[in-house]
């Protein structure tokens, strides 16, 4: 219906993008995914594809860790970096003040601010958000170094553990929390999606857990951090949408660019 020639909303909605972020919604109202919304006239739907339970501290003493006897903590995520901390605290086990800390992205490390005084002496992190990256680091620093990698009980980022194996490094897995495929049938019913955003291999899996014959039909699929790339593509599909790379450090910049180039071929037409 028009209005003055001018698309009503209901129109307007029921023409625009539709975009599945398969996280939580953000708690506040000035995220920049809300910009893009009003920016380019789409439609964000959010629903979390996994969710991570916390192992309990009497669960983690089986493994028979001694976080204190660590001075390096590698994290590959903000959640791990809440696990290992939710772990300390419910184990009374102080932090030592002089560990250091490398992280996947530099979000990730400035995340720390939220637990330790940060200090760029002792928090490191890759220059583009590969595993690649993040190793070149540990690597520089690896000498008189113990490391303590935090992950889920089913991890899935073996090519950080390969490079800590091939490279002799100290290391062991501490399993903090482990991942659960989520509900997803509610939000995959609601819509047909343009594109479809995924942040974790675990997310991908869920998809397959619930859809084992998925296929994109035409919605475009979206991938932040090289694990979740390396999975869409080993269950056959493609990642039209990438991050991060060095234009796009964020899902957020990755779909800014999509969105623009729809625009410009829009206009083209």
């Amino acid at each position: 219906m028009l209005k003055n020639g001018v698309k009503s909303n209901s129109a307007a909605k029921k023409n625009s993008k539709k975009i599945l972020i398969t996280q939580p919604r953000p708690e506040s109202d000035k995220s920049p995914y809300f910009d893009l919304e009003k920016k380019y006239n789409v439609e964000l739907f959010f629903h979390p594809f996994i969710r991570l339970d916390g192992i309990p501290a009497r669960e983690f003493r089986k493994q028979k860790i001694d976080i204190t006897a660590f001075t390096a903590i590698i994290f590959t995520s903000r959640n791990a970096i809440d696990h290992f901390f939710r772990m300390c605290d419910e184990m009374k086990v102080a932090v030592n003040q002089d560990n250091k800390y490398f992280c996947i992205t530099e979000a990730v490390a400035l995340y720390l601010q939220k637990f330790i005084l940060y200090r760029k002496r002792k928090v490191f992190y890759g220059a583009d958000g590969t595993n690649k990256s993040l190793f070149d680091v540990i690597n520089k620093h690896k000498e008189n170094e113990k490391f303590l990698y935090v992950c889920s009980e089913n991890q899935q980022d073996n090519d950080i553990v390969n490079l800590l194996k091939k490279n002799n490094c100290e290391y062991q897995l501490a399993f903090m929390y482990r991942t659960i495929s989520n509900d997803i049938k509610p939000v995959m019913e609601q819509h047909s999606y343009d594109v479809i955003c995924f942040f974790t291999p675990s997310g991908i899996r869920s998809l397959f857990d619930t859809y084992p014959d998925y296929q994109p039909n035409g919605t475009l699929i979206g991938a932040f951090g090289s694990n979740t790339l390396k999975i869409v593509e080993e269950v056959g599909m493609q990642a039209e949408i990438k991050a991060p790379a060095p234009q796009t450090p964020s899902m957020i910049a990755a779909l800014d660019k999509y969105l623009a180039q729809t625009a410009i071929a829009t206009k083209k037409k």
